[in-house]
């Protein structure tokens, strides 16, 4: 008889296997609502395949990283960047003998809630929304509300342990795995460095304009920067209960984010059409506020529709879009018919 001995020996495996501080599966703090066991996989590795398969995921692949809309295929999107940062998250944890499965669940889900338009339009809805508008808070909300796996219960019903590396990627807490801190610092080590080959190849910099104390230290091209940057953890995290950073590498990882920040992130070329992806995002919600009846119809809502849930429906639903949807639902709504072939 089956009785999920396949799971039960992957649990025991972790146990014997895995580093003293590295969460195992078997220990989960669990799910909110309770459900039958998988047979095969752990409870980790099931949360990683609800993510993979949500329609939320799928949309990545069409919603911006830094540069909107780019001439060019080989530019990141909010996909490829979840999918280097659960490469990058992979290689620490495994290095550190961690929960692999657990990493790669919550670097999976990360990003799952941000805007189309990259933090343009994170900022755009937080500038008008009675409420905080912060991408990790909605990637909780995506897994918790918004996805629907079984009409049983809301979401995707998530261990705690992915919900809470999920919403603690960013911001000032830190998660309370170190599977979940594993994420956080690759997150940045992803985006530092393919945003740095983003803005080469989009001709606004040059390898040779980077600080050059800080490629001393972590090496020429991103390659042998994120190899760097990741023996530097494994080697400062070996068996400690915090992920950590040697002093001159954190510095140098800082002093590149802290570049970009002046040569790409604010007031570059590549920005210019920020204002413009912010007055669209902005211009929907005010839209979608005053037209109830498209907001329900067109987002499929089916709760009962108050004055108090329409600006929580009208976010939910934007953060929800592609970039070339919201473009296209901007033309629809503000554009005459016979004028959008112009």
């Amino acid at each position: 008889m089956d009785n999920g001995w396949q799971r039960i020996q992957q649990e025991e495996w972790e146990e014997a296997h895995l580093a003293p501080f590295a969460a195992k599966s078997g220990a989960s703090i669990g799910r909110k609502f309770e459900e039958p066991p998988c047979k095969y996989r752990t409870c980790f590795q099931r949360d990683r395949d609800r993510i993979i398969h949500s329609k939320a995921f799928r949309r990545l692949k069409h919603k911006t990283q830094v540069f909107i809309a780019p001439e060019g295929d080989h530019y990141r999107t909010r996909l490829t960047h979840t999918l280097e940062v659960a490469q990058i998250s992979r290689t620490i944890a495994r290095g550190l003998r961690l929960n692999e499965d657990l990493t790669e669940a919550i670097a999976l889900g990360h990003d799952l809630g941000h805007t189309p338009f990259g933090h343009a339009g994170e900022e755009a809805l937080n500038a008008v929304t009675p409420f905080e508008f912060a991408h990790n808070q909605q990637s909780l909300r995506v897994v918790e509300v918004l996805e629907r796996k079984s009409s049983a219960y809301p979401g995707l019903n998530l261990t705690y342990e992915v919900r809470d590396g999920i919403l603690k990627h960013t911001g000032p807490e830190l998660p309370e795995t170190l599977e979940g801190q594993i994420v956080r610092i690759a997150d940045r080590i992803a985006y530092i460095n393919h945003d740095i080959d983003d803005a080469i190849r989009a001709g606004l910099l040059s390898e040779q304009d980077l600080p050059k104390e800080a490629v001393e230290i972590l090496g020429t091209g991103s390659g042998q920067r994120i190899d760097t940057l990741v023996k530097d953890i494994v080697q400062e995290s070996l068996g400690q209960r915090e992920i950590r950073q040697s002093p001159k590498v954190a510095e140098a990882m800082t002093n590149l984010r802290e570049f970009l920040f002046t040569t790409v992130y604010i007031g570059s070329v590549a920005k210019k059409e920020e204002a413009k992806a912010k007055e669209l995002l902005q211009q929907l919600y005010h839209y979608y506020l005053t037209h109830v009846e498209d907001l329900v119809r067109e987002s499929g809502y089916k709760g009962e529709v108050t004055d108090a849930v329409v600006p929580r429906l009208a976010a939910d639903y934007i953060a929800g879009m592609t970039d070339r949807y919201a473009i296209h639902k901007f033309l629809e709504h503000f554009v005459p018919h016979n004028w959008r072939q112009y």
